[in-house]
């Protein structure tokens, strides 16, 4: 069945205008002012802005780590990142030394068949780049449409991989293009400091920021933009949350490199005093890169605005505070890294962001979907509201001011980081490829309604 949605305002990257929007089954066939649509059910958007569906480059939904595994599932957390406003996330796929990179995949393809309510694809975790992983890769490009590799330079003895990894990798990615993606910590240096402060008695959570200081994440941005360079290849540093490593991508792209970064809401708009929260309440911020000092904030917001770092992710990674936080009392290593962010990703971007002349409307659409899709070899299906494109499209009314409360939210998980934070906006309807999944902030969408996304090779956006 068709739909007419009528009174809104669309915003893109680039645009704001009052216009409808027809669709068509799952896509867009009409953008107008005098549509005419006898046939199609009416969609009333009044006072609303008209978004393109958020998407979430960072997710990390059903994964094992540090002995128990994340809160959301691929329903529960695609459930809330809908009533969020996101119509597709990237997830990652962790893979395991001695096994296919195809073997990795299906175990992703298994977690979330029948349980997505959203669109979904992956990134592949590269451990190891022996002859036959990076042999591999090739069908697992052709073959599955995984055009991301992610290496980690941190977690070291569980995660972590070499400098020579990483750099193999980054010339297979060239060859084959696809865009590297680096966690940038000196794990070697993280695992002295941490080592040093058990044994110094020094158990609390606040350590956890303190043994990865931002002199290590800086370190490791421009080894790793280093390492590109020399491969000349791409490179997308997740998670940045500090001035060094905004400095080192600001360097890079001066110089013309083909070099991208993301950074958090958490990172935004929280600090390193939330670690030290008492009575062991500061674990419930335990993630990594930490959080640091807020200073680091307005660097941050600046480097969004200007365009040094390209997109916002959630780095979504739930752990209960009962039963998986409280692994760590005692030991702050024991404490599951990770917080539930999807939710809130792109409220946090908007109130904190555009309502306070932060970044532009244009650049929140830019920063939470279209620069994502490009990225990510989803553009111009995914990533805006043109004819043609996928229905992706949130119903989001800015004048809305709520609180965020782990009693409202819809993650499941037991608390929720930006509790009592006032903001302004409010999803109120979201369609994925033409059809509801969160209607009047209702849910209203099925599970496995969401479609695996392959995705295209790496072009320069």
């Amino acid at each position: 069945m068709k739909k007419w949605i009528r009174g809104g305002t669309v915003v893109t990257a680039a645009d704001t205008y009052q216009a409808d929007v027809l669709i068509d089954g799952e896509k867009v066939v009409a953008i107008g002012k005098e549509l005419h649509a006898e046939d199609a059910e009416i969609v009333d958007a009044t006072g609303c802005y008209l978004l393109p569906g958020g998407i979430d480059p960072h997710t990390h939904l059903d994964m094992p780590f540090g002995g128990t595994v994340t809160s959301d599932d691929f329903f529960s957390g695609t459930k809330a990142a809908a009533f969020g406003g996101t119509t597709s996330i990237v997830d990652f796929c962790l893979t395991k030394k001695g096994e296919s990179l195809h073997q990795a995949i299906a175990t992703w393809h298994e977690k979330a068949k029948g349980k997505a309510v959203i669109d979904y694809g992956f990134h592949l975790m590269i451990s190891d780049a022996n002859d036959e992983i990076l042999q591999e890769l090739e069908s697992v490009i052709a073959t599955e449409g995984i055009t991301s590799l992610k290496v980690f330079m941190a977690y070291k003895n569980v995660l972590m991989a070499d400098d020579e990894t990483l750099f193999k990798t980054l010339i297979r990615a060239k060859e084959l293009g696809a865009l590297v993606q680096v966690h940038a910590e000196n794990g070697d240096v993280l695992d002295y400091l941490t080592k040093q402060a058990l044994a110094e008695g020094n158990t609390d959570p606040i350590y956890h920021a303190y043994t990865r200081p931002p002199e290590a994440e800086g370190e490791a941005t421009g080894r790793a933009i280093a390492l590109t360079a020399l491969a000349d290849a791409q490179l997308y540093v997740v998670h940045v949350s500090c001035a060094d490593a905004v400095r080192r991508i600001a360097e890079a792209r001066e110089k013309g490199w083909n070099i991208y970064g993301e950074t958090c809401p958490q990172y935004l708009v929280l600090d390193i005093t939330d670690l030290d929260r008492p009575d062991f309440e500061g674990a419930k911020y335990v993630w990594s890169p930490p959080l640091r000092e807020k200073w680091n904030q307005e660097v941050l917001w600046s480097a969004l605005k200007n365009g040094i770092l390209q997109t916002v992710g959630s780095d979504h990674c739930p752990f209960n505070f009962a039963g998986q936080k409280e692994l760590g009392r005692g030991d702050f290593t024991k404490i599951p890294n990770g917080g539930p962010i999807i939710e809130d990703r792109m409220t946090i971007l908007f109130s904190e962001g555009v309502r306070k002349g932060k970044i532009s409307l244009n650049q929140f659409v830019d920063i939470t979907s279209t620069k994502v899709a490009k990225l990510f070899g989803m553009f111009p299906q995914k990533g805006t509201i043109a004819v043609g494109s996928d229905a992706d499209i949130v119903l989001f009314d800015p004048a809305v001011k709520r609180t965020i409360s782990v009693e409202t939210h819809h993650m499941n998980v037991d608390y929720n980081p930006f509790e009592g934070m006032e903001v302004y906006g409010d999803v109120v309807s979201v369609l994925s490829r033409g059809s509801f999944v969160v209607r009047d902030k209702e849910f209203v969408g099925q599970a496995g309604s969401g479609r695996y996304l392959k995705r295209a090779t790496f072009s320069r956006p």
